[in-house]
């Protein structure tokens, strides 16, 4: 929420509370990925203060910090993708034809930096982000198929669907600290104070370290996010 326009000495701090709702995955599904079971989402919060200042009648800018996750549950069915696992305390990998559960978890404290445009209640908002990753995970498992071990035409690899039967994969050493991308979004001014927004923020570098080739498609973080704002000056 930005401060009224005939007083562009001033600024505006406003308090957000919402909840981020999206996923984690490549641009454009491989062919290899043939469909998605399910996708659960993750109890992703987001909290933050914004401090929004006018430089014109309509245009401003506004600088924020949030805390916030960035988390989903999916099982995708695969063929022929590549993975490494780990079965019966054996690290195996090769191409996997099957089902994979997929855990995703990441807290961080993300700064947007971003122009502001206003129309009547609505103040338009866009511009980067950088993100700072303090709690994160990445793991999963592979279930209910078969693993080619090395290459496609490999020895096969059973993967049932109990613990002791599927093949587990975590990479959540491999995930990056830092992350940076470009957020578009829109505040409604619902009353002097209160207000709603709803923002789609795009991440533009990979989750994992650039020296990751596990996987080899480049999972991008992209969540929309609702919520409320309240205004607190």
């Amino acid at each position: 929420m930005t401060i009224n326009a005939t007083d562009t000495e001033g600024v505006s701090v406003v308090a957000r509370l919402g909840y981020n709702i999206g996923g984690t995955a490549p641009i454009g599904l491989p062919a290899e990925i043939r469909k998605i079971n399910s996708f659960t989402p993750q109890f992703c919060p987001q909290i933050g203060i914004d401090v929004f200042k006018n430089f014109g009648h309509k245009w401003g800018f506004m600088l924020g910090a949030r805390v916030e996750n960035k988390g989903m549950r999916e099982d995708a069915n695969v063929k022929s993708y590549y993975m490494e696992l780990v079965k019966g305390g054996n690290k195996i990998q090769g191409n996997f034809t099957g089902d994979e559960m997929t855990f995703v978890r990441q807290w961080m404290i993300t700064v947007p930096l971003q122009v502001t445009f206003d129309i009547r209640k609505v103040t338009l908002k866009c511009g980067p982000y950088a993100s700072v990753v303090f709690n994160h995970e990445f793991s999963g498992y592979a279930h209910g198929g078969y693993l080619r071990v090395d290459d496609p035409t490999g020895d096969k690899v059973l993967l049932g669907e109990t613990a002791d039967e599927r093949g587990d994969y975590d990479f959540t050493n491999d995930l990056r600290n830092m992350q940076f991308g470009v957020n578009i979004g829109a505040d409604w001014h619902i009353g002097k104070r209160w207000g709603a927004y709803a923002d789609l923020a795009w991440g533009l570098t990979g989750i994992f370290n650039g020296e990751f080739h596990t996987i080899e498609q480049t999972l991008y973080p992209i969540y929309g996010t609702i919520g409320v704002t309240y205004r607190l000056y």
